[in-house]
């Protein structure tokens, strides 16, 4: 496993091993430039069973967030460069790649308040992984924060775009 100071990260590359998925993690030290621009990166190439490889950006979210204006669940905030670095690199990489915000939620309330049935325990704290493809998200973005150039989904839409997590053996979907 790739050493990973972001916990978020960490624990989904641990959740993907434990699945046994092939994976491939990104070097963040490295930028990628295509034509004289640069391109954000994302987190990992990941092969899951039955479906297109991913290309995942891993977001990182509390579940619930604690801020000034109170308690809130479902956080799901991206960047507009965010947005824009996935739809380059499907460009790039073509129509058998899909890109994927994997929405990482570190659970810190209730474990009746769970966004998902499923957590995988990392380091003694417990994490959903919600994947939302990320040309779907954009369709339904809208601006949350022009200052910080960041765009969010209304909770009953992003919880519409989420994915099931794919089952099964990759070996036998191969």
């Amino acid at each position: 496993m790739t050493k990973r100071h972001i916990h978020y990260e960490a624990a989904f590359e641990d959740y993907v091993r434990s699945r046994g998925w092939p994976y491939i993690p990104v070097d963040e030290q490295r930028k990628a430039i295509f034509s004289g621009v640069r391109v954000k990166s994302f987190d990992f190439i990941v092969y899951p069973p039955g479906a297109k490889t991913w290309v995942v950006d891993v977001k990182g979210r509390k579940f619930p967030y604690e801020g000034k204006g109170g308690r809130r669940y479902w956080e799901n905030w991206v960047t507009q460069d965010d947005l824009d670095g996935l739809t380059q690199w499907h460009a790039v990489l073509g129509a058998e790649y899909e890109p994927v915000f994997m929405f990482a939620y570190w659970l810190l309330g209730p474990s009746d308040r769970t966004p998902h049935a499923e957590t995988h325990t990392y380091q003694g704290e417990s994490y959903a992984f919600l994947p939302v493809p990320a040309d779907r998200y954009a369709e339904e973005a809208r601006r949350r924060s022009p200052k910080w150039g960041t765009v969010s989904v209304p909770v009953q839409t992003f919880r519409r775009l989420v994915v099931p997590m794919p089952t099964g053996d990759v070996a036998a979907s191969a």
